[in-house]
């Protein structure tokens, strides 16, 4: 008997290239999941202008329309659980996820950063400052990871990495380039596993 579709929630900041990554995968047939939702904390952000264009319910949440921090969390939670959502993608998401929106979807909410986890994670690191610290320190190789989400930034169980080299004469920009080319193949694909069964995050659950 074949799997349903896995249904995914996205929440994001920015353009989110990762969000449309996953969801080619999924008209394309290599990923077997549904996108039921994008939340953005950007009214005007490219993520959710993504969204409405491809026919995927939208809505903009943020402390414009929730000032108080535990009304957006729970109107984070809502909102997903609404949708029937599963797993919930992080995409360029720059706020902490609230408690209520983590114990809702315990050991289910996932993240891709533009580095190998545990180097160069944590509160400050994104973006080009990852890949500047990468630099810095010398390292060889870089990569990304994706890995679930828990209270603390760039913590939660590794799931999955890919490596990518440093070049002589990389810039931050040159290296973010190549990496987040892993990105973009990183996440569907494991987003697959997960769909597949042959990655269980009930196991991930606290």
């Amino acid at each position: 008997m074949s799997r349903p579709p896995l249904r995914l929630g996205f929440l994001a900041s920015g353009g989110g290239t990762n969000m449309q990554a996953i969801l080619d995968a999924c008209r394309e047939g290599r990923l077997h999941a549904q996108p039921r939702i994008v939340i953005g904390n950007n009214s005007r952000s490219g993520v959710l202008a993504r969204a409405r264009e491809q026919g995927i319910p939208a809505r903009h949440l943020s402390g414009r329309t929730h000032p108080e921090p535990e009304a957006l969390d729970r109107a984070i939670r809502d909102a997903l659980r609404a949708e029937g959502v599963e797993v919930v993608c992080l995409a360029g998401y720059m706020k902490r996820v609230g408690p209520r929106t983590l114990a809702a979807f315990d050991g289910r909410i996932l993240n891709i950063h533009p580095g190998l986890l545990p180097r160069h994670g944590g509160r400050g690191f994104y973006g080009l400052r990852v890949h500047a610290a990468v630099l810095a320190a010398g390292d060889r190789v870089s990569g990304a990871t994706v890995h679930v989400v828990d209270e603390i930034y760039d913590h939660g169980p590794v799931l999955a990495r890919e490596e990518v080299p440093v070049e002589p004469g990389d810039t931050p920009k040159t290296l973010a380039a190549r990496v987040l080319e892993a990105e973009h193949r990183l996440y569907p694909q494991t987003l697959q596993r997960i769909a597949s069964g042959r990655i269980d995050l009930d196991r991930y659950a606290a």
